[in-house]
């Protein structure tokens, strides 16, 4: 069973950044597309950017330009680098292998509080 760690939320003023990480304890990291998801309170998990195992990377309009993923398959970790902080970007941040579709492979970790505010 794979374990997952995120780490890097916070608390953060509007048009701040954070660096979020995800640690996995396995080595099939490398071999599998990544993504990195959040749940609003009272909504559901969405995805917001994935990565593949080929470094190709998608994310949704919401986080265009604003967010960047990347991964070192060295060290079994995702990142997920966000700047421009919004309010509506506060959320608690999860990360999961994901298959073409998006939908998570592994079980849930903990997530990483993120929050926006003034």
């Amino acid at each position: 069973q794979v374990q997952l760690v995120e780490s890097g939320g916070g608390l953060e003023q509007p048009g701040g950044s954070l660096r979020l990480s995800c640690a996995a304890s396995a080595n099939i990291f490398r071999l599998n597309a990544m993504g990195w998801f959040r749940q609003a309170p009272g909504k559901e998990r969405d995805l917001v950017e994935r990565i593949g195992s080929g470094f190709d990377t998608v994310y949704v309009d919401s986080v265009k330009g604003r967010f960047t993923i990347s991964r070192d398959n060295a060290k079994n970790t995702v990142y997920l680098q966000m700047n421009s902080l919004r309010p509506e970007d506060t959320a608690v941040y999860y990360c999961n292998a994901v298959n073409s579709g998006s939908s998570a492979l592994w079980s849930w970790g903990q997530g990483t509080q993120v929050t926006v505010s003034s």
